[in-house]
């Protein structure tokens, strides 16, 4: 397992301001995040024409307008974020928007748990032959993901679906985390992660120990602004809190090192329960264990073995007995008695 990749999701919440947007940038860098993501869509090429209502919105062509990222800005933002040293991302809803992220060098795209259900349009996505993240969010059709697989097969891809409840904010109790195992078992998946839509900065530290190997999270400057995606979404010092707790996890999970040993002394030896005279033979009764042990103690562990060993030496009560004090068993010796 290597390093975490986490993504924080600024999406819409520069709400099209410029400012804003690199703000949004520098608080991912602060964080420490690996990649920063907006979404580049128009509203037009996202929704049809509206006929009803949609969760209570009459008219959420307008809500949408208000947030779509200007095109004209990708270049300079991936710029702007190469220059900071964190990898520039977008997720792309429409074939225009594919093809100019395509066109602006970006390393990998994103499909989203909505779209991810839409085979004609995870194809499209898929042709460009680049690394995909997808979200497998709200309807995705888990008995169809042989459809899916195949489609990453015939690009090539290198694929990792994130788990995802499209739900904003999701509930504790709803998140599932188990899924995230399920996913990691479905051939020609490269790996797994979570796309997280909890309050809580522990979540995808959670999801790593399930194996999430990717993490995306919304963030925003200040949940109070104005737009959909604000309310849900992370303040810059939780999603600063959210990756310590990633990389906590990580070192949980795949740390080493060697400062048990300084307590090694803390396990048990044989110890005389009582003198121990030359020729005397180990048994239940003269002997028991206590700490410490040492080096050259006779371990707690080889209790039973040494059981019926002759001592070559004398043996004061309470006293460790010394491997070199039973050499039949360890390193013989002639006895000296």
């Amino acid at each position: 397992m290597g390093k975490t990749i986490v993504v924080a999701e600024f999406g819409a919440n520069h709400n099209r301001d410029w400012d804003t947007a690199i703000k949004g940038i520098d608080a991912a860098v602060e964080a420490k995040a690996d990649i920063v993501k907006f979404q580049t869509y128009t509203a037009e090429g996202l929704f049809a024409k509206q006929d009803r209502d949609i969760n209570g919105i009459s008219d959420i062509h307008s809500m949408f307008k208000d947030i779509e990222l200007p095109r004209e800005w990708q270049k300079d933002l991936k710029a702007y974020c190469d220059d900071k040293g964190i990898e520039f991302m977008s997720t792309p809803f429409d074939e225009e928007a594919v093809q100019q992220l395509v066109d602006l060098g970006v390393k990998r795209l994103k499909i989203s748990g909505f779209e991810s259900s839409d085979p004609r349009f995870v194809e499209m996505v898929c042709s460009t032959g680049l690394p995909i993240i997808m979200s497998v969010g709200i309807g995705f059709p888990i008995n169809y993901m042989g459809k899916f697989i195949d489609i990453f097969e015939r690009y090539n891809n290198h694929v990792t679906l994130l788990h995802c409840v499209n739900a904003y904010p999701t509930p504790m109790n709803e998140i599932n985390l188990n899924r995230i195992t399920t996913l990691s078992n479905f051939k020609g998946v490269d790996a797994v992660g979570l796309s997280d839509h909890t309050q809580s900065v522990l979540t995808p530290a959670l999801a790593v120990a399930k194996g999430a190997t990717v993490i995306e999270k919304h963030f925003t400057l200040d949940r109070n602004m104005k737009g959909p995606d604000h309310s849900f979404a992370m303040e810059p010092d939780e999603l600063k809190e959210m990756v310590r707790l990633i990389r906590q996890a990580e070192e949980t999970i795949q740390g080493s090192g060697n400062t048990e040993s300084k307590f090694i002394h803390g396990k048990r030896s044989v110890v005389a329960a009582c003198d121990i005279k030359v020729g005397e033979y180990l048994n239940k009764s003269n002997t028991t264990t206590k700490r410490p042990c040492y080096e050259d103690s006779v371990p707690a562990i080889d209790y039973n073995e040494v059981m019926g060993e002759m001592s070559y030496d004398f043996i004061a009560k309470g006293t460790i007995i010394k491997k070199s004090n039973i050499p039949g068993y360890y390193e013989p010796r002639p006895i000296n008695i």
